[in-house]
């Protein structure tokens, strides 16, 4: 009995400590999201609907978890300097301990995803190639070297950290699909996550990537090379010709 009783002591000191640093944590990240995000997102996250409009100037983050809120941090995606502008990768305003404890109030509003762990030495790089193919390429390029759409900017994704592509997969942030887990499922995203990495320093043997800025650029390029040679063989043959 006294064993038990012991151990349970030893168990209460272990986790009261604990404890109270997570609050203390989710306390700090609530001052923060006052000074950060209050004004969009609106008093414990509820978010902000400007009368008449019928659009959310800034959406609910009850429910988003641990997930949305680790994305847009540490990609610099958030705060947003300018409403509404396309949310892009920039400098981070916050410290990772201030990132720590904002993603950690945010997770405390609602019940809501956590952050993903993934696991790309797992996956399989021709699936995930198959994968970033026919769900991602259209946007994104094939290299996933990023694009222009109608109204918004497909990233690059040679920045794109393992956990932010599994973030985003899961998100779908701004004008980009959401995949739950009936889509993609974690080892699908696991692949996709290893052919994104794979791409940011291919195996260009046997051709010539020129930046790996696409096949049309590349072809050009091909095309004003030989055209020159081309040029260039006419004028000597002119030449000599016109000798003889």
């Amino acid at each position: 009995m006294r064993r038990r009783l012991a151990l349970a002591l030893l168990v209460a000191c272990a986790v009261a400590p604990a404890a109270a640093a997570q609050s203390g944590q989710v306390a700090h990240g609530k001052e923060l999201f006052g000074r950060y995000c209050l004004s969009c997102h609106g008093a414990n996250g509820a978010g902000i609907q400007p009368p008449g409009t019928g659009k959310g100037y800034g959406p609910s983050l009850q429910g988003v978890g641990a997930l949305a809120a680790d994305f847009y941090l540490r990609t610099g995606y958030m705060p947003l300097r300018r409403v509404p502008e396309q949310p892009r990768r920039s400098r981070l305003l916050l410290s990772p301990g201030d990132i720590d404890a904002l993603v950690a109030y945010v997770a405390s509003l609602a019940s809501g995803p956590a952050v993903p762990d993934p696991h790309p030495e797992q996956g399989s790089l021709a699936e995930g190639q198959k994968l970033f193919t026919d769900h991602c390429s259209g946007c994104h390029q094939v290299v996933a070297a990023g694009g222009y759409l109608t109204g918004a900017v497909a990233p690059s994704l040679d920045r794109a950290t393992a956990r932010q592509v599994a973030e985003a997969v899961r998100i779908g942030p701004y004008v980009m699909p959401r995949f739950t887990e009936k889509d993609l499922s974690p080892h699908q995203v696991d692949s996709l996550v290893r052919y994104i990495e794979y791409a940011k320093h291919p195996d260009d043997r046997g051709g010539w990537a020129i930046g790996r800025v696409g096949p049309v650029p590349e072809g050009l390029v091909t095309w004003f090379l030989g055209a020159s040679t081309l040029v260039g063989v006419c004028i000597v043959i002119g030449k000599r010709l016109s000798r003889g």
